[in-house]
């Protein structure tokens, strides 16, 4: 592999280093989504919620004479977190199993998961690629690096329904939602492991030949 050659293809697995670590964010933290409530009443508390792909946390907070909405949810407040009943039914999560859609969590979680393995048999395959010239390996870790980007867009999608599907719901008390920083770093990640995945396909592909005869001509002749 030549010089230039190899300078992009570690600026590809740069940018595949970036959506990994972005991707681990998101997987593991509770900001995908942002629930406010109706406020009917001022000077009293409303509960506002932010959840992730395994668990939701509410938080108690002051409401002015001012104020229309509940929130913003960085404001100061009594926090409670759970984890989602359906992946630990020991915790005391009632009232969110309707309303946090469980086919959509257990879906969404689970499409995660199989990013992050795509992700981790794609790292392995780069690099054992740099030992030994094994350069053919550049093209399965691709392909892996895509297969999680396609995985975690699946996942942010998923989630982003389930949060509609909430507000919509009946049985809710939300009636407005954001997406937040978390869904932020999942959607950015998606794109960069595409990018990255796309750009490592390409550079680990053989060099197609310039005219019909060139493979013949650089052919070794028969003994």
């Amino acid at each position: 592999m030549s010089p230039t050659k190899t300078l992009k293809v570690r600026v590809a697995l740069l940018c595949v280093l970036v959506g990994t670590v972005l991707a681990l964010v998101a997987v593991v933290t509770d900001h995908w989504a942002v629930l406010s409530p109706h406020v009917e009443h001022h000077n009293t508390t409303c509960e506002a919620a932010h959840f992730g792909l395994w668990r939701i946390c509410t938080k108690r907070i002051f409401v002015g004479d001012k104020e229309r909405s509940c929130g913003p949810i960085t404001l100061p407040g009594e926090k409670n977190c759970s984890y989602f009943r359906h992946f630990n039914p020991g915790e005391n999560s009632e009232i969110f199993e309707v309303t946090t859609q469980k086919e959509y969590s257990i879906s969404a979680a689970a499409i995660a998961i199989f990013s992050l393995g795509f992700i981790i048999v794609g790292t392995l395959c780069a690099l054992l690629s740099f030992r030994k010239k094994r350069d053919y390996l550049l093209r399965p870790a691709s392909m892996f690096y895509i297969f999680a980007g396609l995985c975690l867009s699946v996942s942010a999608e998923v989630t982003r329904q389930s949060v509609q599907r909430m507000v919509d719901s009946e049985h809710t008390a939300w009636i407005a939602h954001s997406l937040a920083w978390s869904f932020v770093c999942a959607c950015v990640a998606a794109a960069l492991l595409l990018i990255g995945g796309l750009a490592l396909l390409l550079l680990a592909l053989p060099r197609m030949p310039r005219d019909p005869w060139e493979s013949c001509m650089d052919a070794e002749p028969e003994h």
